[in-house]
């Protein structure tokens, strides 16, 4: 038996790195999938690519941090598939490298719109949804710098903070109505994000974040998908309230 066999799953920013792991790894366990993301020249391509594990799997184009575009998605995916079992708030961005004091107001914007109220509207919707099945799973997307500090990512690094603060507080309210809220967070992982960030384009950078690492290398997102797959399932069956850390040892220093 198929360990996600007839669920529906809900996916944001699934169409790269850690969020397309976790999709074709939720596809490959039978799950009916939605992904969520902005729209893009290779939807079509990844699409067919998950579509090998599952026909069952959908493309929504959305903006996590619309409020109005996310409600959207969520009253499709019950349209279409009646219900919505387990989803995925994994949408995120970089954001550019400025000391707090010299942060531009535009740039602290964007990535607390999109890493921390992105997460809100889908919870928001997803809890909704949830509360009339009496039933349902959350895992949000948080990070180790949810956990510590990181110098010129303050925007970064406060919204995964508040990631894990909106996962512990409705893990709290909903409890009792049969919803678990998890949240994962992944040291740095091999991923186009991480290119984007200039990590990969600068050795020095590059070889300093590894150090920082006890394992001494970058994580992979199969190994963040892996224990996706296990939040979505009864082996955490006991875990709500949580962050499930897959960093290569970086927060046991």
């Amino acid at each position: 038996m198929k360990l996600l066999n007839d669920k529906t799953v809900f996916i944001t920013g699934g169409l790269s790195g850690i969020g397309k792991a976790c999709a074709i790894l939720a596809a490959k366990e039978g799950a009916n999938l939605v992904i969520a993301d902005l729209d893009s020249d290779t939807k079509e391509n990844i699409l067919e690519e998950i579509k090998t594990h599952n026909e069952n799997a959908q493309f929504v184009a959305c903006d996590v941090s619309n409020f109005e575009q996310v409600q959207s998605t969520i009253q499709h995916i019950v349209k279409t598939f009646g219900r919505l079992d387990i989803a995925l708030n994994n949408a995120g961005i970089g954001g550019e490298a400025h000391f707090t004091g010299e942060m531009p107001e535009s740039a602290w914007a964007k990535v607390i719109g999109v890493n921390l109220t992105g997460v809100f509207n889908c919870m928001r919707h997803e809890l909704a949804q949830m509360s009339i099945q009496k039933q349902g799973i959350i895992v949000n997307m948080s990070s180790i710098l949810g956990k510590v500090g990181f110098s010129s990512s303050c925007h970064y690094v406060a919204a995964k903070h508040g990631v894990l603060g909106l996962t512990q507080t409705a893990a709290l309210e909903y409890a009792e109505n049969n919803i678990r809220i998890n949240a994962i967070c992944p040291g740095f992982i091999a991923t186009p994000l991480l290119v984007k960030g200039g990590i990969s384009h600068h050795s020095e950078i590059e070889k300093n974040i590894l150090h920082l690492h006890p394992m001494k290398r970058f994580g992979s997102a199969e190994e963040i998908a892996n224990g996706f797959l296990f939040l979505c399932t009864d082996q955490s069956s006991f875990m709500t309230g949580s962050a499930l850390e897959i960093d290569g040892g970086y927060l046991a220093q």
